[in-house]
């Protein structure tokens, strides 16, 4: 089997992976999986139609990893003695044996690797309890070592290199958030819902993680750690109990993950535990300190209070901004409306370091469709093509500014403003962190990646100020036709007459809470 996991950035890199794949001749070309945020959202994507060019995967999942347990289970009991995976799969499809597992998208028809239609077998059902997902030290044993040659390794990376490849592990801790911004696909696709995994099922990841492969940063992919105080709590103060080697779990492993302000002050009390847990980083949500933007309970002085409290546990406050047309670089009075005015209470209230990105269309959000529909979406500037790795808000990709330069221009100037070698040489001094040269570390990083967001935005920006700008008028519509496997309307599919009339405008339509067999309840998420 070969599967591929993908974000819209790395769509491209994806899609020359499976042609690779499709290059191979049939009897050695293995099982084609796709999956991830990319193919959740559009999983047509993964399939070519061109005769003349035929490629494609096998199936798209559009779920999370129990879908792809339940499809790996049926095509092993479907599988004869001998037989490739990518056989049974083939048998497995034909006989609608797939069509009973949620979560699954495959194409069919006449020509080998060319879809002419696609089946959509529905949207996944949740698992409620996230200590039922698999052992992350296993999908650790599946990588592909990295390689020139044509075909797949005949074994997987040693562990003794996993740690050189993948230094930071990225581990699922909870899924969800209370907040439903407009511009966030979250609520769609966790169907509303919060999901956490216990603090002893975590301590347990983390220490086969470090005694297994010596992992000792992770990452955790929450939607808002914070979300829930009960299961946080469940979380840190079992961490902190936690022993690795003879050691405090804090002094073996460091991690971080993301919450909001909201919440940081609501657990306030419970900061010198999470610390004692290991987490030495939080990413905060801030996009806007004022809430005009989007409204999270936060504010300039909640904001400020956040990042104190943090500083004085030791943990080091990580902001996320959010530019957009409306918001200035810079703002005259009591009020810090301006970019480069929040960007500096962020560095006195404490921040180590700062991610400035453009509001742009996301897919499965309320927001996507209208965003096109509108025309605030460009399809072509100064003659390029807006392409799919311009999409994570870097790049100025969708605005009503009559400058949209400035823009872009901005986006660099908050980096200036942050990232610099005055601000490099007092982090040697004054650092803002209680770890000494973290802040020194996070600048020498913000320094190098802000002349790599230069280097790749610099023609994009004189695009935009002398390049003719071309709209969109709709979004990206499945561009193969889809159904279930009755013949039915498929879930996945974005279609004509809803995104017109501003219904879910790009999100995934889900499943009602109660999703047992035979009380299943499609809805779509239009509030």
């Amino acid at each position: 089997m070969f599967m591929v996991s993908a974000m819209q950035l790395h769509a491209g890199s994806a899609q020359q992976l499976i042609r690779d794949a499709c290059r191979l001749a049939p009897a050695q070309r293995p099982l084609i999986i796709v999956g991830g945020p990319k193919y959740i959202y559009e999983p047509w994507d993964a399939f070519g139609v061109d005769p003349a060019d035929p490629w494609g995967a096998d199936v798209a999942v559009t779920g999370e990893e129990y879908v792809v347990l339940s499809l790996i289970e049926t095509l092993l009991e479907a599988r004869r003695p001998g037989e490739s995976m990518r056989a049974a799969f083939a048998r497995a499809r034909d006989s609608g044996a797939l069509d009973g597992i949620p979560g699954l998208v495959y194409p069919r028809g006449s020509t080998p690797l060319v879809a002419e239609e696609l089946v959509d077998t529905g949207v996944q059902r949740l698992v409620a309890d996230l200590d039922e997902l698999p052992d992350p030290v296993l999908g650790y044993r599946l990588l592909e070592p990295p390689s020139r040659a044509e075909t797949l390794g005949p074994r997987a990376l040693p562990d003794d290199q996993i740690r050189r490849l993948s230094p930071i592990g990225s581990l699922t801790l909870t899924f969800g958030c209370k907040f439903a911004c407009p511009y966030c696909p979250i609520p769609a696709y966790n169907q509303r819902q919060h999901r956490a995994k216990s603090g002893a099922r975590i301590a347990e990841e983390m220490t086969r993680l470090y005694d297994t492969f010596r992992l000792r940063y992770h990452f955790g992919s929450d939607d808002n750690f914070f979300n829930s105080t009960e299961r946080t709590l469940d979380i840190v103060e079992t961490l902190a109990k936690t022993q690795i080697d003879g050691a405090p779990i804090r002094k073996r492993i460091r991690w971080g993950t993301e919450v909001t302000v909201h919440d940081t002050l609501r657990l306030r009390d419970h900061l010198p535990d999470v610390r004692l847990a290991g987490v030495r980083s939080l990413w905060l949500g801030v996009e806007d300190m004022t809430a005009t933007l989007v409204k999270k309970g936060q504010s300039v002085d909640k904001t400020s209070e956040a990042f104190r409290l943090l500083q004085q546990n030791g943990i080091s406050p990580m902001p996320m901004m959010m530019h957009h047309d409306e918001q200035p670089l810079i703002s005259r009075g009591p009020r810090p409306y301006g970019l480069l005015n929040q960007v500096r209470l962020l560095r006195k209230a404490g921040a180590v370091s700062m991610q400035v990105l453009m509001l742009v269309p996301a897919t499965g959000s309320k927001l996507f469709g209208g965003t096109y529909t509108s025309g605030m979406a460009y399809d072509s500037v100064g003659g390029r093509k807006v392409e799919e790795h311009m999409l994570g808000g870097n790049y100025v990709i969708a605005s009503n500014h009559p400058k949209p330069w400035r823009k872009q221009i901005n986006i660099w100037l908050a980096y200036m403003y942050f990232y610099n070698p005055l601000r490099f040489l007092v982090a040697l001094v004054r650092p803002k962190s209680k770890l000494y040269l973290v802040d020194a570390m996070w600048q020498g990083l913000g320094m190098w990646g802000l002349a790599e967001t230069i280097r790749r935005t610099f023609t994009w920006t004189f695009r935009l100020r002398f390049g003719k700008i071309v709209r969109k008028s709709a979004p990206p519509m499945n561009r193969i036709p889809m159904r279930a496997p009755n013949g039915a309307g498929a879930d996945h599919a974005l279609i004509d007459d809803v995104i017109a009339e501003g219904v879910a405008s790009g999100s995934l339509p889900i499943l009602a809470e109660d999703a047992r067999p035979g009380h299943k309840r499609l809805q779509v998420l239009s509030k």
